[in-house]
């Protein structure tokens, strides 16, 4: 295994903290759980499998990651960000393993991989989700996580690479977990648009795309972004599963995110 120690924040995680650890344990020895408050059996799941469970009150993704990297004395060269809804493929994990045994990434300090998402137990292959790269490995002293509110990203001060094998999306939760997460990500999205509008956070392309889709017409925007997944992008090649996720996360999350901020202006107007 790498020199890696792989960091996972969770707070009520029972469904899927067991796939993430034994995951996680293709690549690293050390597992790290940080827990914001779990009254159901995460920590008790995470400490048979072997993982080093702290607590640190719930201060967002980005603060809570950072914590970790200060707090929990991380001795390990490389550090691996995961989900607890996530898993490390093997494909990907023997990639890792091979690639940082190699003396000719001395000047790489980061890692981008894919997602393969899967809802409702389909690989949701099309609508542009396995596109996006994003980084989660990289080296200890190297990376941490923009203070955002939501849609963070790693940035790392350094060479970054692209690794071919997938980081697997797999949340167990069911559809009402999705529907209420993303309730909640929709008023974290109001408060970031209203106070940190100008830093949409990620590479340059992402600010563009986002800067892109906040200049079009209030809810017609919602509209076109779903007709570009769902036609454009091919999702309709994913059957009902494919339907459902692109209208739901393309359409239905990205007009209630309108109304909240239509919402927030006439309070504002008024």
């Amino acid at each position: 295994m790498s020199d890696i120690t792989v960091i996972i924040l969770t707070k009520n995680e029972e469904k899927n903290i067991k796939a993430s650890i034994i995951s996680s344990k293709q690549i690293a020895e050390r597992i790290i759980v940080v827990d914001s408050g779990s009254n159901d059996k995460t920590i008790e799941i995470a400490k048979e499998l072997g993982a080093e469970v702290y607590y640190h009150e719930w201060e967002g993704h980005a603060k809570q990651f950072n914590w970790a990297l200060d707090n929990c004395s991380v001795k390990t060269e490389w550090v691996f960000r995961l989900d607890a809804d996530e898993r490390i493929s093997k494909e990907l994990a023997c990639e890792i393993n091979q690639k940082l045994k190699s003396t000719s990434i001395k000047n790489v300090d980061g890692y981008e991989m894919r997602w393969r998402i899967y809802f409702m137990g389909k690989w949701i292959r099309h609508g542009g989700t396995h596109k996006p790269y994003f980084l989660r490995l990289f080296r200890y002293g190297k990376g941490r996580v923009e203070n955002k509110l939501m849609d963070e990203h790693i940035i790392v001060n350094g060479k970054v690479e692209k690794l071919d094998g997938d980081l697997i999306h797999y949340d167990y939760k069911g559809l009402d977990a999705w529907l209420n997460k993303h309730i909640w990500y929709s008023q974290l999205e109001l408060q970031m648009y209203e106070t940190q509008r100008e830093d949409t956070g990620g590479n340059e392309i992402q600010k563009k795309k986002r800067g892109v889709y906040y200049r079009l017409p209030i809810f017609l925007r919602a509209k076109i972004y779903y007709w570009y997944r769902y036609y454009g992008q091919l999702g309709f090649l994913d059957g009902k599963e494919g339907k459902i996720y692109i209208y739901l996360q393309a359409y239905w999350y990205r007009f209630i995110v309108d109304a909240k901020l239509y919402e927030s202006n006439k309070r504002r107007n008024n």
